[in-house]
């Protein structure tokens, strides 16, 4: 008997299925075929819902990137963290987890063949994330924490250099080399944002730590 499943269910379903296959084959290998097969569907009713294996590839992206967003404004909207720990929070809520799918799809996207794909996940995230991240920074201006007249385009910089310079698929840094840049990337944060000096020295301490326990 022919099973009808809602629209949104049988598009997760095959987002779900096309995600697992691109980890286990990688992106370049799995086929439409390959997704169908795992699934037991016509042709007809994956293009019914999407059009290319690319196209699969670009909502399992914004999947991610809606993920990354939803767990970003419940940390923004939490009016028991402070401004700089929330800014902490949120980025840090960002780092895929080392046994997590999240952590498998990014490794398809610095393939060499994937450097499209992986340029459209950095755009969307920053253009997703920087409104988000936008109204903490303004929430940290008028509580007199930051000093910046551009918050959301200061927010959108160190966002595009945060996810350029610390991609381990683009920089294969050594751990201290990685560390100097995260103080770097510190002083550079309070400097735009018009911080009081050593307002982020904690983060400092944190990845301080985080560094000497993997030594």
């Amino acid at each position: 008997m022919r099973i009808v499943k809602e629209h949104e269910e049988r598009r997760n379903e095959i987002l779900d299925t096309a995600e697992k296959l691109f980890v286990s084959k990688g992106y370049m290998k799995a086929t439409v075929n390959d997704i169908l097969q795992e699934i037991g569907i016509a042709k007809g009713t994956f293009y019914h819902y999407f059009k290319s294996k690319e196209e699969v590839m670009d909502a399992i992206i914004m999947r991610i990137i809606n993920e990354d967003v939803a767990a970003a404004k419940k940390i923004a909207s939490n009016p028991n963290i402070p401004v700089l720990e929330k800014l902490f929070q949120i980025l840090m809520a960002q780092v895929p987890k080392t046994d997590g799918n999240k952590e498998k799809m990014i490794e398809q996207f610095h393939q060499p063949n994937n450097a499209e794909m992986h340029q459209k996940s950095l755009v969307q995230s920053i253009l997703h994330l920087a409104p988000v991240l936008t109204d903490v920074i303004e929430q940290g201006i008028n509580e007199n924490i930051f000093v910046t007249a551009y918050p959301q385009e200061t927010i959108e910089f160190l966002l595009a250099s945060a996810q350029v310079i610390f991609d381990e698929g683009l920089f294969h840094w050594q751990p201290h080399e990685a560390m100097q840049r995260a103080k770097a990337f510190i002083s550079i944060m309070e400097t735009t944002l018009g911080a009081e000096k050593g307002s982020f020295d904690y983060i400092l301490d944190i990845l301080m730590g985080q560094y000497e326990n993997d030594q």
